[in-house]
């Protein structure tokens, strides 16, 4: 599949680091270092702009390794970019350890996850099937 980007950033472009990956990092596009104190949130440009085919959605998630090294993550993990926004990627991190964190320009900041997606047609009824697991909310399958 084929995107159209513009890239005005100073970085490359996102692209896959192996051949079974599914995201591509993104980075900061910033002009100065962002320091997130901690429970702090901000958006982090990316310099990136998309034009996604109908059907398709960009999907923007934490590093791993952010994540569990330095306690930052995407905060609407997943984020959606839809095929009809035309702005800037952006991304809400937000600082969940007790350190300051701060970003460098250029710095991979989360990962980018390109996907289908269908779109429902809702069918109203008065009744739905039955299954075994019924009404059971969180956690009703077990732990084990």
């Amino acid at each position: 599949m084929t995107i159209k980007i513009i890239n005005k950033s100073s970085h490359a472009l996102p692209s896959y680091e192996t051949i079974a990956s599914a995201g591509m990092d993104l980075r900061a596009h910033i002009s100065e270092s962002i320091t997130l104190k901690p429970m702090e949130r901000k958006i982090v440009s990316t310099g990136l702009f998309l034009e996604l085919p109908i059907g398709i959605e960009a999907q923007v998630r934490p590093r791993s390794g952010l994540a569990i090294k330095k306690g930052v993550s995407v905060l609407n993990a997943p984020g959606t970019i839809d095929a009809d926004y035309r702005g800037e990627v952006g991304v809400i991190l937000v600082n969940l350890s007790t350190d300051d964190f701060t970003i460098e320009n250029g710095e991979r900041i989360a990962q980018m996850v390109i996907a289908k997606h269908e779109r429902a047609d809702w069918l109203q009824v008065e009744t739905l099937s039955e299954t075994s697991r019924g009404d059971g909310g969180f956690g009703s399958t077990g732990v084990k």
